[in-house]
């Protein structure tokens, strides 16, 4: 059995794959040889050649995602999809799954990747509050809905921190950032309660007032399901160092900003807001990372 798979959903041909999956082999230390799936809603001859003769020699497995063409348009859909898909398949194959989005960047050995006993989640709460619920303020009327369908009591509700701006929220985390045991089944459960809520139509009403209700319901399901499923002493909040977004660097309190990236262990990125590497020069970065990323962002 493997200790570690990482997994993740991807177009294959975005420039975000590529540096994913190379910076895990190249920076992931022991952790580096691990499985990498790729999930992806293309068939194989719709992907380059090229690519798919570099992917093969990192060795990444590419899965393709069987998926109706108008469900497939719906936000993030794809994403929640291959999660379940891959829990499923990592079951009796690997101790843990690592399930990322494609823009992030390994810099450091993730270690803490390997959960200890009896944790059976590892997480991030998201970067900032958007459509999140503040601690110290009334339950709205949104959240209170996610958390009627998704059989969450307020008692189970305790306060998280956002990793930019600092809010005290209700507990919301990222959907681009998990780490589970695949036998207990929460990946599984998140794309149960997706497939029942995401098109229900006491949702509409949001959906229709602002646009990040739809982008994000997603993950506030995956943040109730989180409180429903797992109890407290299951779950592991990852510290600062872990899915540190680069570019909302300048949004982040003194607090959170980073001395030095080389210091952190996997970064967030927008590949559209980072032009050349001068676009990093905010934040102290040394060797090997720099010749590294010299070569890849010009």
């Amino acid at each position: 059995m493997n200790e570690l798979i990482y997994a993740f959903s991807s177009s294959v041909t975005d420039t975000e794959t590529m540096l994913l999956v190379e910076s895990i082999r190249e920076f992931g230390e022991s952790l580096s040889d691990r499985p990498i799936w790729l999930f992806t809603i293309k068939n194989r001859e719709e992907i380059p050649e090229d690519i798919l003769v570099k992917l093969g020699k990192l060795n990444v497995k590419i899965f393709t995602l069987e998926l109706e063409p108008e469900i497939a348009k719906f936000p993030f859909i794809g994403h929640v999809y291959a999660a379940k898909k891959a829990e499923e398949m990592a079951i009796n194959k690997s101790k843990f799954l690592v399930y990322l989005g494609t823009n992030i960047i390994v810099i450091q050995e993730p270690k803490l990747f390997l959960l200890e006993e009896g944790r059976n989640l590892g997480y991030r709460p998201v970067h900032h509050k958007l459509i999140g619920s503040k601690y110290d303020q009334p339950l709205d009327k949104f959240w209170r809905l996610i958390y009627e369908k998704t059989a969450v009591n307020e008692d189970m509700l305790f306060p998280m921190q956002t990793h930019v701006d600092g809010n005290i929220l209700r507990p919301y985390i990222n959907s681009g950032y998990l780490v589970v045991r695949p036998e207990r089944g929460f990946l599984r459960e998140w794309w149960r309660y997706y497939q029942l809520l995401y098109n229900d139509p006491e949702f509409e009403e949001f959906y229709n007032k602002d646009d990040l209700y739809l982008t994000f319901i997603h993950q506030a399901i995956l943040s109730g399901v989180f409180l429903s499923y797992l109890k407290r002493e299951e779950i592991k909040e990852l510290p600062f160092e872990y899915n540190y977004p680069i570019n909302l660097y300048h949004e982040t309190s003194e607090d959170f900003k980073p001395k030095n990236l080389n210091q952190l262990v996997t970064i967030r990125y927008y590949l559209d807001k980072i032009k050349s590497l001068d676009d990093f020069k905010q934040i102290p970065f040394e060797e090997p990372l720099r010749s590294w990323l010299s070569k890849r962002i010009h």
